[in-house]
């Protein structure tokens, strides 16, 4: 089984005036096709900066990572930039929807970027949009859905390019507890339907419980729960 994603000897600093303040830390991360990983940690750790630097969004301070065996560091910019859009699907606790723009068209719009033809990239999106529950929601616009219904048009929007690997950062932190349970199950089960890889950062135990491995982040450096 192939790695998705791999990173080796992760290192990450921020300056602090004339101090170097590190964050990660010689970490090492492997994820599997297919496997659900969850990624434990307290507030401020540095799951989101890990999960930045998995995306190609930050660059580490040192060591390498690899989506797919390409190794991120040897590309431009743009190659990163479609590498990304190819094999990553993210999914934040805040929606991040275009507010003007309607469920299906948000959904849509990934498709459009990579220049699909209008018509079947709303096709598509309908489907996936009717996958996760939202039928009769399709030409709502983002303050015309609850927050539950938001984060699923954010989840939908995430897998319609069928991602090699969900990054998912708190996406049930925003919620209550009924739709981030509900969000939850339906993560999972498209994890499983589309054989995608999943990576979720979290401080909920109850969410990681749910995933086929768990690691906490901790001093910088990642250890098995």
């Amino acid at each position: 089984m192939s790695n998705i994603i791999e990173c080796n000897n992760l290192s990450y600093s921020y300056s602090n005036g004339k101090q170097e303040m590190p964050v990660l830390q010689n970490l090492n991360l492997s994820v599997d096709q297919g496997e659900s990983v969850a990624i434990l940690g307290q507030s401020g750790c540095g799951k989101s900066t890990l999960l930045n630097l998995l995306g190609g969004m930050d660059e580490p301070s040192s060591g390498t990572v690899l989506i797919n065996n390409t190794n991120l560091a040897e590309l431009s910019e743009e190659k990163t930039t479609q590498l990304r859009a190819q094999h990553l699907g993210f999914v934040y606790q805040f929606h991040h929807l275009l507010k003007d723009f309607s469920a299906l068209d948000n959904v849509a719009m990934p498709l459009l970027i990579q220049g699909e033809n209008k018509q079947t990239s709303k096709e598509k999106s309908k489907q996936l949009l009717e996958s996760v529950g939202l039928k009769n929601r399709i030409e709502h616009l983002p303050a015309e859905l609850s927050g539950g219904e938001r984060q699923r048009v954010a989840i939908a929007r995430a897998l319609i390019t069928n991602p090699s690997c969900l990054l998912a950062d708190e996406p049930s932190g925003n919620l209550d507890a009924k739709n981030a349970l509900d969000i939850l199950e339906l993560i999972t089960d498209l994890n499983q339907t589309q054989h995608s890889s999943l990576v979720i950062v979290t401080h909920d135990e109850k969410i990681a419980s749910k995933m086929q491995r768990v690691l906490i982040l901790e001093n910088g450096q990642l250890k098995q729960s």
